[in-house]
């Protein structure tokens, strides 16, 4: 845990309780479906979802049967969200374009320490193909984006979850809690944005004041938020937490040549 935080910044399982109340409901239209991924990296994965929650996997010399939920997120666009019981410090988050058969997947890692200036929490990126990966899809391949730059939204994940972010550079963004129990509390974190498709985005953030990360897919056409948490709560536990909110975009700021972020 992090000891320079200040006396009452509140844990992980604090602002976590009921941020799932806006998230759109789990799907189980993979169920009975088995998906093979290339990816970019060269690492080839095999998911077998024999239950809602339930599914089969391959990947490396690895392998196993664990917990996983789907929802979907836009048309045909599902954001999957898996855990590991054999490693229980990790998750696995897959958005997948049923159509088109692009894959962007995020690791989430949470290490026993950090380097020197870095989260607790890393994680890492990936794209890839569903099937042997001969495939030429005709959606854009998932990639690094600046789209978000000087967004400032809000974002309603309950009746008492409130929070606002503002999206500062290709490498971080500030938040503040506007109402819950993190009210007046905000900070400036590590993020990394992809875009996946036509006002589709995976926007990810690192915290450094508690061991935490997070997941969210935004669909900007019906203003939906939809994610997850991973971290470690006060008493030491990992969790991986689902969240979802109602977006609310409420300015966007512009920049001059010469003067755009990094």
């Amino acid at each position: 845990m992090n000891d320079t935080r200040p006396a009452d910044w509140r844990n992980y399982e604090d602002f976590s309780l009921g941020v799932a109340t806006n998230r759109l409901p789990a799907t189980d239209t993979l169920v009975d479906k088995t998906m093979r991924i290339v990816f970019a990296s060269g690492d080839v994965a095999q998911f077998v979802f024999t239950a809602k929650h339930d599914v089969a996997w391959s990947l490396r010399d690895a392998a196993g049967a664990d917990w996983y939920e789907a929802i979907e997120v836009a048309p045909d666009v599902l954001f999957v969200d898996m855990t590991f019981a054999r490693a229980p410090k990790e998750a696995l988050t897959l958005i997948i374009n049923l159509r088109s058969g692009r894959v962007l997947s995020v690791r989430c890692r949470v290490r026993d320490t950090a380097p020197a200036g870095e989260p607790r929490v890393a994680q890492d990126f990936d794209t890839g193909l569903i099937g042997d990966g001969s495939a030429v899809p005709t959606a854009m391949e998932p990639a690094p984006t600046r789209d978000l730059i000087g967004l400032r939204a809000f974002y309603d994940y309950s009746p008492n979850h409130v929070y606002e972010h503002i999206y500062m550079s290709s490498e971080r963004y500030a938040w503040q809690c506007l109402k819950g129990v993190q009210r007046g509390h905000g900070d400036v974190d590590l993020a990394t944005t992809y875009k996946f498709d036509d006002d589709l985005y995976l926007f990810t953030f690192r915290e450094f004041r508690i061991p935490v990360a997070s997941v969210f897919f935004y669909n900007m056409k019906t203003l939906r938020s939809t994610g997850k948490f991973l971290g470690i709560t006060g008493a030491g536990r990992i969790e991986n937490q689902p969240a979802g909110a109602f977006i609310d975009k409420r300015s966007m700021t512009t920049y001059p040549d010469g003067l755009a972020p990094v």
